[in-house]
């Protein structure tokens, strides 16, 4: 009969028929009686969201004393209840650290191992292999796999219960301790990169020390070997795409080569957001919307795709994805972020303010939420309520340099240059790879006067995104900015050609017509200033700029002439050199043919007065 209920129980649970398993399980319990089949009531409980009865399962008999899986399934019962202070309480506060393996410490026990054998065997030539010593190592922990993975499970919750306090550093710590536990924890993995909790250089040098040796695999040639770097490429590619790129690129082309994983909507997510940070916007949103389209609710990548849209200015797109995911998923914070970034796009503030923070509210560490929500404030010049939304940012998202650099713009438009550079250096230090970055950062230095320093920075920026393959028209303002930093720095034939740059690219922009007519003027070509000059008044023909430049222009070149400077004086030269040859021509001309000439008018070159010439 036990059997006949457990298989009803098991048949029953597949089907998701809770009901029904819930029935056969508590009349195998009551036959039995046996903790084995109290935990798997609780589980069919916790399935169908009775987290109270759950956890009355749990409690009987000291089971929660007794296993670690009735600890983890307990704390989980209240965590979904929001009862973060007893499911901390019943985790306890500490990590089992000496749990946690790392790929040094591996290598140690390795060579240890290696040691010990070529002592015992020092008659024998040949040792055992790095795959012998990895499999002896794999059969000694093998009995305790299902314990470290719950005790890696309950360092999760524990770093979930802190991050609810708003302690992150104690969450980042309890995410790391339970990924080096079980490398296969992929939830702690996720909250740490999803989350920011750590720098670009940190995620990496935590995937380096993470011991991939420790997965099992099924029994074969190599197959723990390919299960590890198969697991190593897939962490690789959540990994910050501006510390390492040559490893984040072999590891996408080696899952979507070797592995045939090129249309996975992981995969595809991850070159979608090395587009994002090269400013390929186009290429990147082809991608999101080919994720979408097979999967239209995945969450992971909405968030990248509603940026991708508010940059490529497609409002039509976001008003229908907002307004399907309202109908569909009104409880997704997601879901108000589609919204509020719809309204920023449109301009409308207050309904983008109301729903990026509703969204916050629905998650208090959507990070986007929260960028979204200080940008409003930015849209309205709002200063101080934009920085403390940032600030906020900042403190939740350590990882990531955004917030430092939004805090560092702000700085630069209240004119705290000090401040805002600051703010800059912490963002540089988190990221080095950002063109926008590195070209706030020369902003800043145009502002305080270090002209080369902004020059160097606004060429570094202009390069890593050529590197990046980036579209002319995205770093048309660092170009821009370049050919200020020049013109300041007295290097007009330099300036110019970029101020020209930028005009090919289709700026038209009465500043920009202007700053290239003062360029002219320095350079002492007054008629092509006088052009420039005219063309911003043609844009904005109030502009007083443009026209006080104009009016400069003009009286330089009555000083000069038309051809200005050197090349006036020479072409008066040349037309006195050439009246003088007329007249001593005409002369001598007038001597030969006096007989024959009839009286005829003629006026004099150079301003002579006419005269009327009459046959002697």
């Amino acid at each position: 009969m036990e059997a006949y209920l457990r298989s009803w129980r098991e048949d029953a649970l597949h089907r998701h028929q809770f009901d029904t398993a819930i029935f056969a399980g508590d009349k195998l319990l009551a036959l039995t009686d046996s903790d084995e089949d109290a935990y798997a009531l609780a589980q069919i409980h916790f399935s169908a969201g009775n987290y109270t009865r759950a956890l009355a399962f749990l409690s009987r008999s000291e089971l929660l004393q007794r296993l670690p899986a009735s600890r983890y399934l307990a704390a989980h019962c209240y965590i979904h209840q929001g009862r973060h202070d007893e499911a901390l309480s019943l985790l306890g506060e500490k990590n089992p650290v000496h749990l946690a393996t790392t790929a040094d410490a591996q290598r140690r026990k390795l060579q240890h191992i290696s040691n010990g054998l070529a002592s015992k065997q020092h008659a024998k030539s040949k040792l055992p292999s790095r795959t012998d010593r990895v499999d002896r190592s794999a059969e000694r922990d093998l009995e305790d796999a299902n314990s470290l993975r719950y005790e890696a499970g309950m360092c999760y919750l524990r770093g979930l219960c802190y991050a609810k306090q708003n302690a992150f550093d104690r969450a980042k710590e309890c995410y790391k301790d339970a990924v080096r536990i079980d490398v296969q924890c992929f939830e702690a993995f996720d909250q740490l990169v999803k989350n920011s909790l750590m720098s670009p250089g940190e995620e990496w040098d935590f995937l380096d020390s993470l011991n991939f040796d420790s997965i099992h695999a099924e029994p074969g040639d190599g197959a723990a070997a390919e299960a590890a770097d198969f697991t190593r490429n897939l962490y690789s590619t959540r990994l910050s795409k501006y510390a390492r790129p040559d490893e984040f690129d072999a590891a996408i082309e080696t899952l979507s080569t070797h592995y045939k994983l090129s249309q996975n909507p992981d995969i595809l997510l991850a070159k979608a957001e090395k587009l994002f940070t090269a400013s390929r916007f186009q290429v990147a949103v082809d991608l999101t919307n080919q994720i979408l389209e097979t999967d239209p609710y995945n969450f992971a990548c909405i968030p990248l795709h509603l940026s991708l849209l508010a940059q490529l200015n497609h409002t039509n797109a976001l008003f229908a994805i907002s307004h399907e995911l309202a109908d569909t998923h009104p409880n997704e914070p997601c879901t108000w972020l589609a919204v509020g970034t719809y309204y920023l796009n449109t301009n409308r503030i207050p309904e983008a303010r109301s729903y990026f923070s509703k969204a916050s509210l629905m998650d208090p560490h959507f990070g986007a939420a929260w960028i979204g929500f200080a940008h409003t404030f930015a849209a309205e010049g709002e200063s101080d309520q934009a920085i403390a939304a940032y600030s906020t940012a900042a403190r939740l998202f350590q990882g990531t340099h955004l917030p430092q650099l939004y805090l560092g713009m702000q700085e630069i438009a209240l004119g705290n240059l000090a401040i805002a550079r600051e703010y800059l250096t912490a963002a540089f230090g988190l990221c080095q790879r950002d063109p926008l970055l590195i070209n706030e950062i020369g902003v800043c230095c145009y502002m305080e006067g270090e002209f080369d320093s902004a020059i160097d920075h606004f060429n570094l920026a202009l390069q890593i995104s050529i590197d990046n393959e980036a579209p002319q028209n995205q770093y048309t303002s660092t170009r821009l900015n370049l050919a200020h930093a020049l013109r300041k720095a007295e290097r007009f034939h330099e300036a110019l050609e970029q101020f020209e740059e930028v005009i090919r690219l289709g700026l038209r922009d009465a500043a920009v017509f202007s700053s290239k007519g003062l360029v002219l003027l320095e350079l002492e070509d007054a008629f092509q200033a006088t052009v420039a000059l005219h063309e911003a008044l043609a844009i904005s023909p109030q502009d007083p700029i443009a026209t006080d430049l104009l009016n400069r222009a003009l009286r330089q070149m009555e000083n000069q002439g038309v051809l200005g400077g050197a090349d006036e004086e020479m072409w008066d030269q040349g037309i006195a050199t050439k009246v003088h040859q007329l007249r001593a021509g005409r002369s001598a001309g007038s001597r030969r043919r006096r007989v024959i000439r009839q009286p005829e008018d003629s006026m004099e070159l150079d301003g002579a007065s006419s005269s009327r010439v009459s046959a002697t």
